[in-house]
């Protein structure tokens, strides 16, 4: 059973899985990964979940103020081996409730052509691919989306 826990940037599991993201980001990306690896800072995260499974962590994600309205996605990932079990699905919702009990009402995202399932993720989750956004404007190699909140996305897997 996957357990998900509500933390801070400071957590030492979740510091663990984005070294494992940057090491798989830094392959994908090749030689563009410095360029999005400076905004891919842990600074000014209000929130993370970390998934685990029997005390394990094997998945993460957090959210920072991207507007008065809207927050941003951050950091999402899934240990390899954990992938196609609906975890990043689950800690994406959890998110999305966390941002919207701190009276977010939408969420924004950048992720990366070179992620294509993280593009298929956040399309099934109900985010729409949106004019890319701030430091990402002009790079096609990002892909921004964006998800309004509304009561129906509430819902907590722990409850």
């Amino acid at each position: 059973m996957v357990t998900l826990i509500r933390t801070d940037a400071e957590n030492d599991d979740l510091l663990s899985l984005v070294a494992l993201l940057d090491e798989e980001l830094k392959l994908r990306d090749g030689e563009d990964h410095y360029f999005f690896a400076q905004f891919n800072k842990l600074a000014g995260i209000i929130g993370a979940v970390v998934a685990y499974v029997n005390d394990e962590p094997i998945g993460c994600g957090a959210f920072k103020r991207f507007s008065d309205t809207e927050a941003e996605i951050k950091r999402m990932f899934v240990k390899p081996e954990s992938r196609g079990q609906r975890i990043a699905a689950n800690i994406l919702t959890e998110l999305e409730s966390w941002a919207q009990e701190n009276q977010f009402t939408a969420c924004v995202l950048e992720t990366g052509f070179k992620q294509p399932e993280a593009i298929a993720l956040y399309k099934r989750s109900g985010y729409t691919v949106i004019p890319n956004y701030g430091q990402y404007s002009d790079v096609s190699a990002s892909v921004c989306m964006r998800k309004g909140l509304n009561a129906a996305v509430a819902y907590s897997p722990n409850s």
